[in-house]
C-alpha cells in the first residue's frame, strides 16, 4: 500500500522537505522503534486529530520514509529508514566538497 517502492530514489529535497515539519518528525521518532502502529492509535494522545495524522503520513510516505501494512481494516505504518541514510550520504557529499573547497582557498591564502 505504500506510494513509494523501497527502490523508489527521491531528491534530497523532498526527504528535508518531509522531516523539516515538527509534527512529521514527532510521528517519525514514535515509529523508530520498529512497531507498527494504527493511525488510530498514533492519534490517541489527543494532541492531533486522525486526519491530520493522515495527512501527515501520506507526506511521510510519499517520500518513502514509512510505509504502510493492511492489517486487517486498519493500516499499519513502520518507519523505513533508507531514505534518511540518503540524506545523509547526500550531506556527506555537500560536506565533503565544501571541506576540498575550504582545503583550496586555505591553500591560496597560505601560499600567496
Amino acid at each position: 500500500m505504500s506510494s513509494a517502492s523501497p527502490q523508489a530514489i527521491q531528491p534530497p529535497a523532498a526527504i528535508f522537505a518531509a522531516l523539516g515539519d515538527p509534527t512529521r518528525l514527532s510521528l517519525l521518532t514514535r515509529l523508530s522503534d520498529g512497531q507498527g502502529r494504527s493511525i488510530a492509535l498514533l492519534s490517541s494522545d489527543a494532541s492531533m486529530t486522525r486526519q491530520a495524522v493522515t495527512k501527515h503520513l501520506r507526506v511521510l510516505e510519499g517520500v518513502g520514509l514509512v510505509a504502510a501494512t493492511r492489517v486487517g481494516r486498519e493500516s499499519r505504518y513502520v518507519y523505513r529508514p533508507e531514505p534518511v541514510t540518503q540524506a545523509r550520504s547526500y550531506l556527506d557529499t555537500v560536506s565533503a566538497q565544501w571541506d576540498e573547497a575550504l582545503g583550496r582557498l586555505k591553500a591560496m591564502v597560505e601560499g600567496g
